[in-house]
């Protein structure tokens, strides 16, 4: 269905029981954040703050549940999307032998037309109030962690030209408020919006941008899709909307954005500025992305409607309100996977854990050999799958949502020094862990049932799977702790507080070799700091610590053969330890000053019974320090 504005939406949410509102006093300075953090885990509502010292309400978590992603892409459940595309796609491709084959194609033409974004003459409700002299101290904009450079604009709409061919990009990339009428302007390297910034830039000329807030979730939900270059986003708004997009220009440039919209800051950014210091800003990886230097927006009009709605999220630990975008993202995709690139597709998914690009886990419909590898090289080519780091390729029968079934098949099917390959590539520009910035390794695991060529012998015939705990706590004081649970299915975790140069590697070369550990498939180590008791906890921390290409290894003997059993280095990268010459992120947690804020307020803002801190957990993951964590431990 298409929402006629935010608003809609918002009283559809109400009637439904997906929203609250608050009306006692809140500070959009970290209280906001905090409070929806606490809300957000605990799987509550959408929450609308309407009294926080402005005239704009803030709506946040919107999309913070299966149902409310649902409500807002008009659907009962997200895999209708992905069915709709499927036979869309059948109807297009299929053969056309006759002339009646191909008039049976116009019908969906036509309904292709009708997705097509629409431009008109005059102005839209988006513009109802224009403020020519802007000043974005009106607008209620977040500060959602202690360390962030300052509040930040978290769901805008960026609107992007293509100076030479004209063709429109709408990206969402956060923006630091910086004074009254500019923002930094968070694009990074590989997306499409700073591309148009180098090209404006080699042509000498001021680059025109529009940023909208609010109007129809789905257009929200598009400008976070991965679209292939140059494909509209409002084609693909207007495709999940059943209904074409209705565009009105901008005030004071010519770009076209949605008459809907609720929010417009209209301006520029001028390529032969000096680049600005932006960040650091706590990030979905659940560390904060450190200060960088990227481009200035200048802010030289703000438009918007009558009782606009200001929309805004927060980032994090996961899980969060983002990850219901995600799983929308994963569902809507994977058709055009199957049905343009990898036919054997069956599914896929990326767990939270992984916050989107770490991890990705592939079933496949399997006919010859070095397929998983295949797939697994397909995917890491396929736009913004570049930037995955640990890819799993299966062809079991299970429900590869259910994580302890893909470790069953994965101890089943997998010997880890045939069966798995690392490789090089882009990585995420938000990845603390890649030696190189925006550059780093990638580590395919092929799970699925093996084909006689592709069996290699083992390169130890003992069998025999252990793990002495006691023995490696006595014998290494340095391991506090060992999780075991999941030795049946080939893994154990170690909890290692480092103390000196190449640590893990000497570590586990002394355990393979003195049979603490014997035949267990992978030896994950972990950070001191971290409970090994929460397997969700383990998955985000290491995915997101691991460079595969050095983190990644075997231990040998002293005739050169492989120990059995893979090390995967999950720790936190020192220079003095590990040789590590980029700053390292802390975990982004809110300080106790703001947890006992909120909670003396708590009763008043009538949630429910208290709910914890998800903060008072993560504080103890820290490494001192502030947004950069500390070199010394």
């Amino acid at each position: 269905m298409a929402y006629k504005n935010l608003q809609e939406f918002v009283d559809k949410l109400k009637t439904a029981g997906e929203l609250k509102a608050v009306n006692v006093p809140v500070d959009v300075h970290l209280e906001i954040s905090e409070i929806t953090d606490r809300v957000s885990k605990s799987k509550g509502p959408a929450l609308l703050f309407e009294n926080t010292g402005f005239d704009f309400p803030v709506l946040i978590n919107a999309f913070g549940s299966e149902k409310r992603m649902c409500m807002a892409l008009g659907v009962e459940h997200l895999d209708e999307i992905g069915e709709k595309i499927s036979r869309l796609l059948k109807q297009l491709a299929g053969p056309k032998a006759g002339l009646m084959d191909k008039l049976r194609l116009l019908p969906a033409m036509k309904e292709i037309a009708s997705w097509m974004p629409k431009q008109r003459k005059g102005r839209g409700a988006c513009q109802e109030v224009i403020l020519r002299e802007p000043d974005l101290s009106i607008l209620p904009v977040i500060t959602c962690w202690p360390y962030d450079g300052g509040p930040y604009i978290t769901l805008p709409l960026v609107h992007t030209v293509d100076p030479h061919t004209g063709i429109r990009n709408v990206g969402m990339y956060r923006m630091q408020v910086l004074d009254k009428n500019t923002t930094g302007m968070h694009w990074q390297l590989h997306k499409n919006a700073a591309r148009h910034y180098r090209e404006y830039k080699n042509a000498g000329k001021k680059m025109p941008v529009t940023v909208t807030l609010g109007g129809d979730p789905v257009c929200t939900y598009a400008a976070t899709a991965p679209m292939p270059d140059n494909m509209d986003e409002y084609m693909l708004a207007g495709f999940l909307r059943s209904q074409k997009v209705e565009l009105v220009k901008s005030v004071t440039n010519d770009i076209y954005i949605p008459a809907d919209a609720d929010i417009v800051l209209e301006g520029y950014v001028d390529p032969e500025e000096e680049l600005i210091t932006e960040g650091p800003f706590g990030d979905h990886t659940g560390f904060y992305s450190l200060a960088d230097r990227y481009p200035k927006f200048h802010v030289t009009c703000i438009t918007h409607r009558k009782n606009a709605v200001y929309p805004t999220t927060i980032v994090g630990v996961p899980p969060q309100e983002d990850q219901w975008l995600g799983k929308a993202t994963e569902r809507i995709f994977i058709s055009p996977i199957q049905m343009t690139m990898l036919p054997e597709v069956t599914d896929m998914v990326m767990p939270v854990e992984g916050v989107f690009h770490n991890i990705a886990i592939v079933k496949i419909r399997k006919s010859y050999a070095g397929q998983g590898r295949k797939v697994a090289n397909a995917l890491w080519g396929a736009g913004q799958m570049m930037f995955n780091k640990i890819l799993i390729v299966l062809d079991r029968d299970i429900s590869i949502s259910d994580y302890r079934q893909v470790l069953k098949v994965i101890n089943q099917a997998v010997d880890p020094q045939t069966d798995v390959f690392l490789s090089k590539g882009p990585v995420d520009v938000l990845d603390h862990a890649s030696r190189r910035f925006a550059y780093g390794g990638k580590l395919g695991i092929d799970a699925t049932d093996k084909f006689n060529e592709e069996v290699e012998p083992r390169v130890t015939g003992d069998v025999f799977v252990g793990c002495n705990s006691a023995g490696i706590k006595k014998r290494f004081p340095e391991v506090l702790h060992v999780n075991d649970g999941l030795l049946k299915e080939g893994v154990i975790f170690l909890a290692v507080k480092k103390s000196k140069k190449d640590h893990i590697k000497w570590l586990h070369h002394q355990l393979l070799s003195s049979g603490l550990i014997s035949n267990v498939k992978f030896v994950v180590y972990t950070g001191h700091v971290i409970d090994l008791q929460h397997f969700g906890d383990i998955a985000w921390r290491v995915a997101n610590n691991i460079d595969p290409a050095t983190d990644c290894f075997y231990a040998y003997n002293e005739k050169g053969k492989a120990y059995y059993g893979l090390a995967i280095d999950g720790t936190r990268k020192y220079k003095k330890y590990d040789g590590f010459k980029r700053q390292w992120p802390n975990t982004v947690v809110h300080t106790a000053e703001t947890v006992k804020k909120v909670d003396e307020k708590w009763e008043t803002l009538e949630l429910g019974p208290l709910i914890p801190s998800p903060s008072l957990k993560y504080r103890k993951q820290l490494y001192g320090g502030k947004a950069v964590a500390e070199e010394d431990e």
